[in-house]
């Protein structure tokens, strides 16, 4: 028997409170029969009978196929799929489009169906059971959708509700066997989408998705293309960019387009491939130089024929043009000249589709220069969708204005969760947290930019959880406020896997997106981590291992047929980021050890290559273990050895050290927040971090070898208190030596003790500074190493005006959490004033002097027209200092800013010592506060800044 432990108990009581199988949906599957009018889609060895007018969309009717698939699936037994206006039977599935079905129609005429909460919608479903709807009927589920989409969405909750994972193909998420499904839906479940077009885009495609496809499919033809387009309807998207690096949607394949018209998915073409045409295809056909000013008659043909090719697809069509290759046009090309390209392509349109424009959905996408172009005073019609763009790092770069919401078009944002470009291209992981991804895509949504939503998903795999969490979310906004983002991958987790797992499950894929985002991988070198302050590289490197093992360990209790599925979800992923982490933190440790001298210098090299090989074992397993080598080429992405913006080659390991050792043993010191030792430069006057009675953290020495034969080796510490881990033994490589105080037994006065090291015919000595606790209110942060640290929510009050609110973003930064104001639309008030909204925390500082103040935020970009946004700061009564986080705007500062996932702005002020509120006044909206490091002169270099300070009882 299995035992369940009272911790996996709660586990299930949160999915039973929460949907189990839909992601924020509400539940209408059970799998026992709970409410005798339910309908039995399974149970007693019968399966219900799926009933679709023929007359319907083919898409639907495909659709239906799907579920019928599905349900077998699941249990077993392929249900019988009838194309008719009629329907009869104990238990039936009703399936339609309203106004294209007449199964659905005659529900609606004799009353026994509503669908006045989703008639004349966009893409609106419904689901519904019903008692004696019709003759011949004693219960059916009805799906009917306003639309072909929506009808197509509403069969493809089912399919989800039942446990077919939108991933089951994709992911090879295994659906759990059942042995009876019933629907019970007496009020009806309907919904819609929030944002018109919400799509994906495949790009930077080689050499993953690339070799894969070919290897597959032959290439990215029709049959691809099928199982893409099925995906994105499970997911609730309708829109695509397709792949075009190395292809040509509609040149490629002739049923590319035919197909996707019959499943239902809105064509597009990216940013910078114009009028439906793939950049390849001027590659195969186009005459002369890309340039309108020079080749206008050649261009405007090219233009014709990607609209003749794309004829009988749905489709918006990509206005505008970007220079050849997707780089920015000549310095000559100008506004003028701009616009005259996109009134001549409308021009076109007209012809070739529809003279009336307002039918014919058309974008253009303010990427990069072209937003400078608009800023200038480029406009085009207000029927066009304007689609802002991200910064190709995840922040916005603009949003509407409220007169540019006024515009019939609309607008959307194209983001990114891959890129090709500076400062880095990131293509290998997910490195885009859900809650980096909230707080910008909800910015998109209070500006109205929500008539298009589409994501750069590089290769399609890995990018699968923020994919859907993307999707979701501009599905219905609405359904996923801050604080339910930790349910998010709760219930993700729970479908793909299992409750029992799911909060695990749900922290570790949370975690390692979350060390992802503060450095990408790509990035990721040697020095990025500290090797002395803070522990910092260790304390990393420690958290991903721990990571690592925990999904292990899971994968090892999972059933056999979940393990693929895993591996590809979260155990690759966090393996191999760990992997990575660790080989770039050691070999910056085997360097540190080499100045150094220490014999272990060598042991590490050796780890290094160790895990170097690790990396690759690890992509091998995922190319040719898991799912028999289905997903062969997939990882083929290299991300090691980056020497400029684009990708290496092959993967490089980082350089390692090794040294000659001498044949006998010989002492060498070294000692916590510290690159150096004894011997060697500054090794005489080694001295340990303060221990700090305030603060219960013990502080560390090592004795190390520098030769090949060990050696005994003793500490002695000048005083009784001071308290030694191991004051002797014998070192082989080292030995690392805790030190803390017995601080009753402290006489008054004392400030510092001394630790005499002796071994291998040497000796040396060792400062101990002390510092007595301090007298400090309740809930203060005090000082501790020279530094005040804290975490932007811990807070000790937050003033907000009437109508406003501060909010705290679970997870989202680099550290720990993240604060900002809603609504993110409105101007707020100066600071100074009493009701200004701030954030004030109890600090306790031990010296008087000047000090700065470190503000860390979120990347945040200038997305709307003006001088800047500000937050201001300051302690006390003083006047706040007001800080205009744009006021750099070089290319030096955003590149920094998107490489370390924040931004740190320093002011300075002069304080006493004791206590002190520290206040941070919001001045403008949208920007978010991660952490806030106060330095009375302690402050020491490191990547993510020293941990919480300690908090007065």
């Amino acid at each position: 028997m299995k035992f369940i432990t009272r911790a996996a108990c709660a586990v299930l009581t949160l999915a039973c409170a929460l949907p189990a199988f839909a992601l924020g949906q509400k539940p209408f599957v059970a799998f026992e029969r709970t409410d005798a009018n339910a309908v039995g889609l399974l149970h007693d060895g019968g399966v219900a009978k799926l009933y679709v007018d023929s007359s319907d969309h083919t898409g639907v009717l495909r659709a239906v196929a799907d579920l019928q698939s599905d349900i077998k699936r699941v249990g077993g037994t392929l249900p019988e799929l009838v194309k008719s206006s009629s329907a009869a039977g104990a238990d039936v599935v009703i399936i339609g489009t309203v106004g294209k079905s007449a199964l659905i129609d005659k529900l609606v005429r004799s009353g026994a169906l509503d669908v006045s909460a989703i008639k004349g919608k966009w893409e609106a479903w419904q689901v519904q059971t019903l008692k004696n709807p019709m003759p011949g009927v004693e219960r059916a589920l009805v799906i009917a959708g306003s639309d072909k989409r929506g009808t197509i969405y509403g069969i493809y909750e089912v399919s989800e509700q039942i446990g077919v994972s939108p991933w089951y193909w994709w992911a090879d998420v295994p659906p759990k066997q059942r042995q009876a499904i019933y629907a019970s839906a007496p009020a009806r479940v309907n919904d819609a989408p929030a944002v018109q077009y919400r799509g994906i885009f495949l790009n930077d495609e080689a050499p993953a998705l690339t070799g894969w496809a070919k290897q597959q499919y032959g290439g990215y033809n029709h049959k691809f293309y099928e199982k893409v387009f099925e995906l994105l309807l499970r997911l609730r998207g309708n829109y695509l960019w397709p792949a075009m690096w190395d292809a040509a949607f509609f040149d490629d394949d002739k049923l590319n387009g035919v197909r996707a018209e019959e499943y239902g998915v809105v064509i597009g073409t990216s940013h910078h491939e114009p009028m439906m045409r793939a950049h390849k295809e001027w590659d195969r056909y186009g005459k002369g130089a890309w340039d309108y000013s020079k080749n206008e008659t050649v261009l405007k043909d090219f233009w014709r024929g990607g609209l003749r090719a794309s004829k009988g697809t749905e489709k918006i069509v990509t206005l505008g043009m970007r220079g050849d290759g997707d780089e920015p046009m000549s310095e000559q090309s100008n506004v003028a000249l701009l616009e005259r390209i996109v009134k001549d392509q409308r021009e076109i349109i007209a012809q070739q589709i529809n003279p009336d424009m307002s039918k014919v959905p058309q974008v253009w996408a303010l990427y990069k220069e072209v937003q400078e172009y608009y800023e200038k005073g480029m406009r085009v019609p207000d029927d066009v969708l304007l689609l802002w763009c991200d910064d190709n790092w995840a922040n916005i770069r603009r949003l509407p204005t409220p007169e540019e919401r006024k515009r019939s078009g609309g607008a959307g944002v194209y983001y990114h969760f891959d890129y090709v470009g500076g400062p880095r291209s990131y293509k290998w992981l997910n490195v885009t947290p859900i809650p980096k991804i909230w707080e910008q895509m909800r910015l998109a949504w209070e500006y109205d930019a929500k008539r298009m939503w589409i994501v750069n998903v590089g290769d399609l795999k890995p990018m699968e959880v923020p994919i859907e969490f993307f999707l979701s979310y501009a599905w219905n906004p609405s359904a996923w406020p801050a604080e339910r983002l930790p349910d998010y991958l709760k219930l993700w987790a729970a479908r793909e896997f299992s409750p029992e797992y799911a909060d695990d499950i749900a922290d570790i894929v949370a975690k390692y997106t979350k060390y992802n985002g503060r450095r990408k991988p790509e990035q990721l070198e040697p020095g990025t981590y500290s090797q002395v302050n803070y522990n910092e590289a260790a304390r990393i490197t420690a958290e991903y291992k721990d990571l690592a093992a925990r999904a292990n360990k899971i994968d090892a209790a999972l059933p056999s047929e979940q393990r693929d599925a895993f591996f590809q979800l979260v155990q690759y992923p966090v393996n191999a980021g760990a992997v990575v982490n660790e080989m770039y933190t050691l070999a910056a440790q085997n360097q540190l050890y080499a100045r150094q001298g220490r014999a272990f210098t060598n042991d590490l090299a050796e780890r290094v290559r160790g895990l170097f090989k690790q990396d690759a074992e690890l992509a091998r397993q995922y190319m040719e273990d898991v799912s028999d080598g289905k997903w062969n080429h997939m990882m083929s992405q290299t991300h090691l050895g980056y020497t400029y913006w684009n990708q290496p080659p092959r993967n490089v390991m980082p350089a390692v050290s090794e040294l000659q050792l001498p044949k006998a043993g010989d002492l060498g010191v070294a000692v916590e927040g510290s690159e150096f030792a004894w011997p060697g430069q500054n090794g005489d006057k080694l001295t340990l971090p303060a221990l700090e009675a305030g603060n219960k953290q013990t502080r560390w020495l090592e004795v190390f070898n520098r030769g090949q034969l060990a050696f005994n080796y003793t500490v002695t510490a000048s005083d009784p208190w001071i308290v030694l881990s191991t004051p002797g033994g014998r070192v082989v490589r080292e030995k690392r030596i805790t030190v803390d105080v017995r601080w009753a037994d402290v006489p008054p006065g004392v400030t510092e003790a001394t630790l005499t090291v002796e071994g291998a015919g040497s000796k040396t000595r060792v400062k101990v500074p002390l510092r007595r606790a301090v007298q400090a209110a309740s809930g203060s942060y005090v000082e501790s190493q020279g530094v005040v640290s804290i975490e932007a929510e811990h807070y000790a009050n937050a003033v907000a005006k009437e109508g406003w609110q501060w909010l705290r973003i679970p997870d989202h930064g680099r550290t720990l959490s993240a604060m900002t104001t809603l609504p993110a639309s409105a101007a707020l008030s100066l600071p100074g004033a009493a009701e200004g909204m701030r954030l004030e925390y109890k600090v306790h500082l031990l010296t008087p002097g000047e000090v700065t103040l470190h503000t860390t935020l979120a990347p945040t970009l200038k997305f709307q027209p003006g001088e800047g946004f500000r937050y201001a700061v300051s302690f006390d009564g003083e006047a706040p200092q007001v800080v205009n986080v744009h006021a750099d705007a070089s290319q030096r500062f955003w590149e920094r800013a998107v490489s370390d996932g924040a931004v740190v702005f320093k002011t300075k002020h002069k304080l006493a010592a004791g206590a002190h509120t520290l206040k941070f006044w919001a001045v403008d909206p949208a920007l978010v506060l991660q952490k806030l490091v106060i330095d009375a002169g302690g402050l020491k270099p490191s990547y993510l800044g020293p941990q919480e300070s300690p908090k007065a009882p």
